[in-house]
């Protein structure tokens, strides 16, 4: 039996605790030893691949890491997230790559529409997804989050929350 219903639920549920500014349920979503990362563009053709040598948009290794960054946006450190944003994010097309036991792989886009309170403008991020989900405790979580941005030339902050 195919796992793609759960992982599309799991998916879901993450742009929800995004949307819904639910970090402690969004972070629970992650392992423990997570990567979260999103690279840059080292060309209009070629995205970087290596997080530890190149140049990242956002690069978080560890929950820990991302524990970190929720605690800046919601403790008042980061002024660019005062007041977040409204964010409404849509996935589709998600395609199980790989599907094994105890290890998916997912494949997704994913759009993010992003109201900034402060200065009244909207943008549209969107990105091509790859999740990689572990089996753990009986539910599944997400080992590695890997976010290819599309349209990286960034009229705006950017932060988890908007992607």
């Amino acid at each position: 039996m195919s796992a793609l219903p759960e992982a599309s639920a799991l998916l879901f549920a993450e742009a929800a605790a995004l949307d819904e500014c639910r970090w402690a349920d969004w972070l629970a979503l992650f392992t423990e030893d997570c990567l979260y990362h999103v690279p840059a563009w080292r060309d209009e053709v070629t995205p970087t691949t290596d997080p530890r040598t190149e140049i990242s948009i956002i690069h978080c290794a560890g929950r820990a890491q991302l524990a970190e960054r929720i605690q800046r946006i919601t403790g008042g450190r980061s002024v660019a997230s005062l007041p977040l944003p409204r964010t409404a994010h849509v996935v589709s097309n998600i395609m199980l790559v790989e599907e094994g036991a105890a290890a998916l792989r997912v494949n997704s886009l994913w759009t993010s529409h992003v109201f900034n309170v402060k200065r009244q403008d909207q943008h549209v991020f969107f990105s091509r997804v790859e999740h990689r989900l572990v089996r753990e405790a009986d539910t599944w979580r997400i080992a590695r989050r890997h976010a290819l941005l599309l349209n990286d030339r960034l009229p705006t902050m950017l932060d988890i929350y908007s992607l």
